[in-house]
């Protein structure tokens, strides 16, 4: 048995339930876990997911069909494919039409004692990236998937708007492009964090609602808001990154979008190797955003934390796991 942070009709609960069974994929124990707004938003109801939630992990390999992988610290990719589709064999599950999503969409998550994934999802963390940066392995994937989708050169302008997490490791990953950054935040705190990387912050005030200069903006903040103040912000024949989903019904101005030729991108998952190359050079700063440590067996009082006006990032352990470099809760 194991202890798991679960979702269900009746609402959150950590419960122990049957520790997962390899099925031909690696089993691993979880040694920290990250508490992320998609975690905030299935506990709320979103995607109708029922089981055990979360996705940030880093881990050590328990049981591996790749016995060269037992004993290894690894953190792993979220999407897992059937293995059969042109997109499986390409090797990019990330839109494979049934696949699953660790604790997102029919697999459970990392919020507990073991997990299970493919092995092929599976990348060895360097010794030299403690645990604590490791978790953030997935977060900043997702920062580096931009650069997937949209070129950023270093005499583009950019603007980030949001100031959380996705926000703060979007702005981090595009600056290392050499472009000029300009990270659109509410909170004095989290853009100090920033600033102290060297990137312009700034709060919206009117002025900058109509200063359209910007070739690319990237919309983190997840509010309706943030769409409109893109546009404000963007040049004609601009480009416009969606990073986060919308948690209410978004008004498009689409007459707009088509007279200025504005390019709509969306944005979802990134692969894990070039996130663990930046963690590895030190080349962002993930320690300030860690707000908290609990105990998953504390894992609702972490989740509320987690929502919490101000909170960053909320790690979770397992009781059995011993803490290195952050102050807990319990």
């Amino acid at each position: 048995m194991m202890l798991a942070l679960r979702v269900n009709h009746k609402g959150l609960a950590v419960r122990k339930i049957a520790k997962p069974a390899s099925d031909q994929e690696a089993l691993i124990r979880v040694l920290l876990s990250g508490i992320c707004n998609t975690d905030l938003e299935i506990a709320r109801g979103y995607a109708g997911f029922k089981g055990t939630i979360g996705h940030e992990f880093v881990g050590v390999v328990e049981e591996s069909p790749d016995q060269k992988l037992v004993g290894k610290r690894v953190v792993g990719e979220i999407n897992a494919g059937c293995g059969k589709c042109a997109l499986c064999l390409a090797g990019d599950p990330r839109h494979c039409s049934n696949r699953t999503v660790l604790g997102i969409v029919g697999r459970d998550g990392a919020h507990a004692e073991f997990l299970r994934l493919p092995v092929e999802n599976l990348l060895p963390v360097p010794t030299k990236i403690s645990d604590e940066h490791a978790v953030f392995a997935e977060p900043l994937a997702a920062a580096c998937g931009i650069l997937e989708r949209v070129k950023i050169s270093s005499t583009d302008r950019v603007a980030v708007i949001g100031d959380g997490k996705l926000g703060l490791l979007s702005a981090q990953v595009v600056s290392l492009k050499g472009a000029h950054v300009l990270l659109v935040g509410k909170h004095d705190s989290k853009l100090r964090i920033a600033r102290n990387r060297g990137i312009e912050t700034t709060t919206p005030p009117g002025t900058l609602n109509r200063n359209r200069t910007f070739d690319v903006v990237i919309e983190a903040s997840g509010a309706a808001p943030g769409f409109e103040l893109a546009l404000n912000l963007l040049r004609p024949k601009g480009r416009l990154v969606l990073k986060s989903t919308f948690n209410a019904a978004t008004t498009i101005d689409a007459a707009r979008i088509v007279v200025d030729e504005i390019s709509i991108i969306g944005s979802r998952c990134g692969r894990f190797k070039p996130a663990l190359d930046l963690l590895a050079k030190g080349a962002v700063d993930v320690n300030s955003l860690i707000s908290e440590q609990y105990s998953l067996s504390d894992g609702i009082r972490a989740m509320e934390r987690a929502g919490a006006r101000g909170v960053l990032k909320v790690l979770l352990r397992p009781s059995n796991v011993r803490m290195s470099g952050v102050s807990a809760r319990n």
